[in-house]
């Protein structure tokens, strides 16, 4: 969806003229986080995170009234796993979103370049995965394009828009600058422990912690890097279509917001 994502940041960048961005706002660290669910109901993070997201046009969730979901990963380093999880989703069908890094792109360029042809969208992670609160905003900007120009010269993509700030940690200011600069702050839903590379626990453990959250509007974090996942993903998927799920782009997802609020971007 290509098209979609030039239309996007053509109407981001020119709204992006006279939003409040350049106005002063609290640089306040925040740690993204939620109190998890095992009912199937979608987390919430609160009436102040909420309007605050809603204010730059991220988000965290989907429709909670409709059974689709968002299947993305985070990818820092390739620790020999990224394969088996483009096979898994190729097999199902699935389409997802990678939030990579400048290290990821340099020692994984064919990777990153299968992703977009197998379909998945490729994500900004930042180029070196700093704690966006601490830089200036020049500093911002350099990270967040810098891995948008180089997607592109290696896949062709246009552009990432979608922004996983790094460590979960950003504040007003940071989603108020990557707005400007033509970014959307994706953060998510459904995530546990799964990045300690020398702590995994097995295949179950990960399709456990999948199937447990599980909630209509899910947007789902998973780290490459771990086996657990690699492992778990082939039947996570199996069981997610089973009760009645349906796996949808972060493209479906904010064409869709754009259409519910058009005047919100």
């Amino acid at each position: 969806m290509n098209y979609f994502r030039i239309l996007y940041c053509s109407v981001l960048l020119f709204f992006s003229f006279f939003s409040c961005a350049s106005a002063a706002v609290s640089n306040h660290p925040i740690h993204w986080g939620f109190q998890k669910n095992n009912n199937h109901q979608p987390p919430d993070a609160g009436k102040e995170w909420n309007e605050l997201l809603n204010k730059y046009g991220a988000f965290y969730l989907g429709d909670p009234s409709k059974k689709e979901i968002y299947l993305t990963f985070d990818n820092g380093y390739e620790n020999g796993y990224t394969s088996k999880i483009l096979d898994v989703l190729k097999k199902h069908d699935v389409h997802a979103t990678f939030f990579v890094t400048g290290h990821y792109l340099k020692t994984a360029p064919d990777l990153v370049k299968r992703m977009v042809k197998e379909g998945h969208i490729v994500g900004n992670h930042s180029w070196s995965h700093p704690n966006m609160t601490t830089i200036s905003a020049d500093k911002i900007k350099k990270e967040l394009d810098a891995v948008s120009d180089k997607v592109k010269e290696l896949t062709g993509q246009d552009g990432t828009v979608y922004v996983r700030p790094p460590r979960g940690i950003f504040s007003e200011r940071t989603l108020a600058l990557s707005e400007k600069y033509g970014y959307r702050n994706i953060f998510w839903s459904l995530a546990f422990v799964d990045w300690k590379v020398n702590e995994q626990k097995g295949w179950r453990y990960a399709y456990d912690n999948i199937i447990n959250q599980i909630h209509p509007g899910a947007i789902i974090l998973l780290h490459t890097v771990s086996k657990d996942n690699a492992d778990a993903l082939d039947e996570a998927i199996k069981t997610l279509k089973q009760q009645g799920y349906t796996f949808k782009s972060l493209d479906d997802l904010v064409m869709e917001k754009m259409f519910e609020s058009p005047f919100l971007y």
